[in-house]
């Protein structure tokens, strides 16, 4: 097993360093910036796991990947984040002995009413991409744990910069906004992963939970890939004029990559685009005014895992517990 240590100043987004030996999961591995982060981590040597709820996708995913990186080690895992039972499952199913780092993205994000719900009974954006994760991460806690170093990277997004959390509407009974709601449920995941490794630190944990966030990502200004939906040369030439505030999504996944990889890159930190938090390489910057609030960040911590029954920062994990529908 190799692991090469890069400085902050030499990191090069175009020559990660190998990582052979490490295992590492990706959710949503099979489009958009979870893709990305899949083929990038694949170029390392790494064996790379894409979760994803569609087979298809997933398995054209590989190809993309593997028609790229001839020899990549990657593979898929069907993992449907809406599905909380399903989840006890998924840290078997990864047939490994440890795991070196998850990459929380998937996620759903809706654009117009009706409001819906998971099997469970949660608002479904906040369900999968908040409390999904929430109880991924405590199923998967055991192997974590049995790495050397392993790391849990949460992928929020600038959306969330601008929301705030309902403590009382978790789940938007009431109020329910589409692309508000879907915001609030990135902040959730940026929240926990800040408290996840607050936790960790009290247990002593060797695992480290690191928050990033890929900027202003298009569809438009990203490179084509078979497992990626095509976009028009008339897209992407309307999409130019957009590349000197945004990036492709390709770039969108730098800072989630760094955060698995560089092992300069400590816990409880906040990384995202260079310029204007919305493109370029990536760098920590300073945590988000709202995102300092650990009152907040416990009572979310609470609330969640009444939801799922599940202890993420055990460092002996957790699949039992009462899954209940919430406030």
């Amino acid at each position: 097993m190799s692991f090469t240590s890069s400085s902050p100043s030499a990191w090069d987004v175009h020559r990660p360093p190998r990582a052979e030996g490490r295992v590492f999961l990706v959710t949503g591995g099979n489009a958009g910036i979870g893709y990305f982060a899949a083929e990038q981590l694949s170029a390392t040597g790494a064996t790379v796991v894409l979760g994803s709820r569609d087979p298809a996708k997933a398995g054209t995913a590989l190809e993309s990947i593997r028609s790229r990186l001839p020899g990549a080690r990657v593979r898929a895992l069907r993992l449907d984040l809406a599905d909380q039972a399903s989840l006890r499952t998924a840290a078997g199913a990864l047939e490994a002995e440890q795991l070196d780092a998850v990459v929380l993205n998937a996620g759903v994000a809706l654009d117009d009413p009706p409001r819906r719900e998971t099997g469970d009974g949660h608002e479904l954006m906040f369900g999968t991409n908040h409390l999904g994760h929430f109880a991924l991460t405590a199923h998967l806690m055991p192997l974590l744990a049995a790495a050397p170093a392993a790391r849990v990277v949460t992928v929020g997004s600038f959306a969330a910069k601008s929301e705030r959390l309902d403590l009382a509407d978790l789940q938007s009974r009431r109020d329910y906004r589409p692309q508000r709601t879907y915001g609030r449920s990135k902040l959730a995941q940026m929240y926990f992963g800040l408290e996840l490794d607050r936790r960790l630190r009290a247990h002593g944990s060797t695992v480290t939970s690191v928050v990033v966030h890929p900027g202003g990502a298009l569809d438009a200004l990203t490179p084509a890939r078979p497992a990626l939906p095509a976009v028009t040369a008339a897209a992407r030439l309307r999409a130019a004029p957009a590349a000197l505030l945004v990036q492709g999504k390709d770039a969108g996944a730098w800072p989630a990559v760094r955060a698995v990889l560089d092992p300069t890159v400590r816990g409880r930190r906040l990384w995202g685009p260079r310029h204007f938090g919305l493109r370029g390489t990536p760098r920590e910057e300073a945590l988000w005014t709202h995102l300092t609030d650990t009152t907040v960040a416990a009572r979310l911590w609470d609330a969640s895992r009444a939801l799922t029954g599940t202890e993420p920062d055990s460092p002996f994990g957790q699949s039992g517990g009462t899954v209940r529908p919430g406030s």
